[in-house]
Order: C-alpha cells, then sequence, then structure tokens
C-alpha cells in the first residue's frame, strides 16, 4: 500500500513585501521617548499626558454609566448625551448652532478624528496642505490614504504664518489643508488674520478644511481660540475636531469629537464606521458631563496650565535654554543652542534622558521634508509642580556636572 506524500512545509517567512509606506515608517518618538524615560527612571515631560487625574464628576459619571446597562454598541454617530453636549458646547463658547442628529460625529480619539475627516473628502491624487512642524501621523496618514502631502513650514521664534508660501501650495489639485490650533509643538494661537488668510484660500480654491482644535480651552496670557468654522463662508468647509483627553486630562480615555456640516457629516460617520465604528459608551456619557461644566473650569483649567508654563519656563530660562513663547498647548519649545548643543536635538533628548533622567522630544519629529531645523527641543509642562520642579533640580545637576568635565 503507497503511503501518501505530504508537501514540504514552508517555514520561512511569507517573500510577498507589505505595506510599504508602513513598513518604512518608523515607531513614533513618543514611545520611544518613553520607552526610554521607563528604562532611565527619568521625570518624562516628553509625551503630552498629565500626571494627574481628570475632574472627579466626569470620572464618577463614566463610572457609574458603566453599571447602568447599557454596555452595548451605542450608536454609530455616538450617544445622545454626547452629541448634545458637543452641539451645546459648540453654540456657548463660539455660537455655532449645530444639530446634535446631523452635525457631530463622536470618535476614539482625535487621532481617528483626523484620518476619518481626511478619508471624508479626499481621493487619491488629491493633495492636502500641511503645516510643519506638525503632528507625526498627519504626512502618513495622507499618505496611507493616497493623498499628497504639500508642506509649508512656519519657522521658530516666531511660527509666523509664511502666506506667500501658502499660497502657493493651493492648486487646482487641492482638496483640503490640514492643521492645529493651538499648535503642537509650537504653542502658536493662529490670529483672526491667520485665520482669514486660510479661509480666502479654502474659499478661492473650493476646498476642505480639518481643523485639529484638541487645545481648544489651552490659551494663557489672554490669547483666545477662533475656530476656522466661525469665519464668514466656512461653516460648510470645515471639520472641527476636539478632544476630551486634552480638554478633561484624560487622555486615555481615547474620546473625540468632529462638528461638522450636514452635507460632511455622512462620510465622515461612514469613514468612523469602518475604522473603529464606535466608542466606549460609558467614556462618550462621562464626556458629555464635562462639556456641560461651568465656565469656571474651563478657566482654570487655563490658569492653572499657564502658571505650569510659568514655572517649566522661567526654570528652564534660567537654566540657559532659550524659551520660546508659548500661547497654548500642552508645550514649550526651548532652543539649545546657547547650551552649546548645536544641530542634533535627538542625541541631546538621549543624553538628557540617560544622564540628567529627564525625557524631553526633539523638534525635528514633528517635520517631514528635509532641512529641519535640529536645535529645539520640546518639553510638556502638564505635570505637577512638585514633578516640574524635580525636573528643573535634576537638569540643574546634570548641566553643572557637565560644565566641571
Amino acid at each position: 500500500m503507497s503511503q501518501a506524500v505530504l508537501p514540504a512545509q514552508n517555514t520561512s517567512r511569507p517573500g510577498r513585501p507589505q505595506n510599504e509606506l508602513l513598513s518604512a515608517t518608523g515607531t513614533t518618538i513618543f514611545t520611544v521617548m518613553s520607552a526610554l524615560a521607563n528604562q532611565h527612571g527619568a521625570i518624562n515631560l516628553g509625551q503630552g499626558f498629565p500626571d494627574y487625574d481628570g475632574p472627579e464628576d466626569v470620572i464618577e459619571a463614566a463610572a457609574a454609566a458603566l453599571k447602568d446597562g447599557r454596555n452595548q454598541y451605542p450608536p454609530l454617530t455616538g450617544v445622545p448625551e454626547l452629541r448634545s453636549a458637543v452641539a451645546a458646547h459648540n453654540k456657548r463658547f463660539y455660537g455655532i448652532d449645530i444639530d446634535p442628529n446631523a452635525e457631530v460625529v463622536v470618535t476614539s480619539g482625535a487621532t481617528e478624528a483626523i484620518t476619518a475627516c481626511l478619508m471624508a473628502v479626499i481621493n487619491p491624487g488629491d493633495e492636502v496642505v500641511l503645516l510643519e512642524p506638525l503632528y507625526d501621523t498627519y504626512v502618513p496618514t495622507v499618505k496611507l490614504l493616497g493623498g499628497i502631502p504639500k508642506l509649508v513650514r512656519l519657522s521658530p521664534p516666531g511660527w509666523d504664518l509664511p502666506r506667500a508660501e501658502l499660497a502657493a501650495a493651493f492648486t487646482a489639485r487641492t482638496k483640503a489643508v490640514l492643521f492645529n490650533t493651538p499648535m503642537n509643538p509650537t504653542g502658536k494661537v493662529f490670529t483672526p488674520d491667520d485665520l482669514a488668510f486660510i479661509a480666502e484660500l479654502v474659499q478661492r480654491h473650493d476646498t476642505y478644511a480639518i481643523c485639529d482644535e484638541v487645545y481648544e480651552h489651552l490659551t494663557f496670557d489672554g490669547w483666545k481660540h477662533i475656530p476656522l468654522m466661525t469665519l464668514p463662508g466656512m461653516r460648510e468647509r470645515c471639520m472641527r475636531i476636539g478632544s476630551a483627553g486634552k480638554t478633561f486630562n484624560l487622555t486615555g480615555w481615547k474620546v473625540g469629537y468632529v462638528t461638522c456640516d450636514r452635507s460632511l457629516q455622512p462620510n465622515v460617520a461612514k469613514a468612523h464606521q469602518n475604522l473603529t465604528f464606535t466608542t466606549a459608551p460609558n467614556l462618550q456619557r462621562g464626556v458629555a458631563v464635562g462639556l456641560l461644566k461651568d465656565d469656571a473650569y474651563f478657566a482654570n483649567l487655563s490658569a492653572s496650565l499657564q502658571a505650569k508654563r510659568d514655572l517649566l519656563g522661567a526654570g528652564l530660562a534660567r537654566l540657559g535654554f532659550g524659551v520660546l513663547e508659548s500661547r497654548g498647548s500642552y508645550f514649550i519649545t526651548t532652543d539649545i543652542r546657547p547650551l552649546g548643543w548645536m544641530e542634533d536635538d535627538v542625541a541631546f533628548c538621549r543624553v538628557l534622558t540617560e544622564e540628567a533622567r529627564v525625557t524631553a522630544i526633539p523638534n525635528t519629529a514633528f517635520y517631514a521634508a528635509s532641512g529641519a531645523p535640529a536645535h529645539y527641543v520640546r518639553f510638556a509642562f502638564c505635570k505637577n509642580e512638585a514633578l516640574l520642579a524635580e525636573a528643573l533640580l535634576r537638569i540643574e545637576a546634570w548641566l553643572q556636572a557637565r560644565a566641571g568635565r
């Protein structure tokens, strides 16, 4: 009786190429530096997350919602309570009238919201104008969707909008502009004149604007955030993105929300459907409580962060860093050239973590085009004052030890 011969098993890895863009994309700098911080017991002023919890009533609302028997799939676009709260928030702070049933989409974080908004409007070959320095997911996401990034660079120390370069970036193939205000990592808050210039370009070229406004309530020194959506002619062109993580110091909840015209909302919702479909219902109901908090909460949030910014900024300036103005966000940018480090922000941040046991982020991580300035580093000040003071003491001791070598 003959014996069947089984084909030899192929024990090698598959040889066909995987996605080229993802294969060529490195691990995000935030993961790399946070891992290095953990390895060396460093104070992590790199990644933008607070070391304190969010409002107790918001957390309690989410905890209670977990036990109220509504733990199955919530509506695709978000639970009614949160959609209504987002609409009320838009009206209260910006005078924008929003239909919660047709002009809001709740997402699993602002990063998903950005992706969903891009998916909603761009086709392969469309161009998307982006402002550098920028959040590190913008360019890969545009490329993964077949879009073509058109980068326009803002320059330190003032981070002024380069109007001629921005106007030249808009072409017949431009489908959207994506930008962040208040801006990470620069701390820039876009002025009314900046926004009017962008709005004119968007309307002239018949494009859309994807507005990453996650730091909308984190502004300082009297600066106020103005949504591009509030400008004349821009309501139907804008997708405005907010974040519970930044507004309520609950970054791990990953709850974002898109406000957009009813003509855009169906495609944003369909994109969200094909990304995560929905977001944890109890967290959504907790965030709804947060968005309805009184004005004092939002004013105190800004004032508290401004005090932390001032503490860290003054300390870094005293130690010899060149400290740039931060008008908003969690972050402050510093020039390391006065310390004797000329053109290697990555090496500086690695040595700072390993020797001083304080972690920052090299600003070159926020650029996709070549020629980025390599002598700036970003510190996050969304930490307790005691931790910021300890970080300054560590940096001071490190600088003194280096000077004595």
